[in-house]
């Protein structure tokens, strides 16, 4: 089995970020989804779960972080290509979402630019040339 990451976000409207995830190609799992959180689904191995602040202090008594105003990840998912990562930023603009809060990287073999979601936590979108990629061992 592949290894899977599930990455938990607190969020101020459920809806809302329900909303926002699905304008940017992520697939909401009713499996996983109720009134407190959503499930969100952007391939096999990569999910979010979108969670209220009373759900996030179910697993936590550190305080929520307004990401607006500080940071402490940020998130990368890969794309296909160059146009791919501008369309997911573009659909994240379109879905209330702010584009660029970092600065775009382009270095030729590789493409990045990012977004926020309306909680302000910070996405980057990377595309790479397969073919750039060192091979590890």
């Amino acid at each position: 089995m592949n290894k899977m990451i599930f990455v938990n976000l607190p969020v101020t409207d459920l809806k809302r970020s329900t909303a926002f995830y699905e304008a940017v190609g992520a697939v909401k799992n009713p499996a996983f989804s109720d009134d407190t959180a959503s499930g969100m689904v952007f391939s096999d191995t990569i999910h979010t779960m979108l969670l209220t602040h009373d759900k996030w202090r179910q697993f936590t008594s550190k305080p929520i972080v307004d990401a607006h105003a500080n940071a402490q990840v940020l998130l990368c998912l890969s794309a296909a290509s160059r146009d791919e990562v501008s369309a997911i930023v573009e659909k994240a603009s379109a879905a209330g979402g702010k584009a660029d809060p970092t600065p775009v990287q382009d270095y030729g073999f590789m493409f990045g630019r990012s977004f926020e979601d309306p909680d302000g936590h910070i996405w980057e979108i990377m595309w790479m040339d397969p073919s750039a990629i060192p091979p590890h061992g």
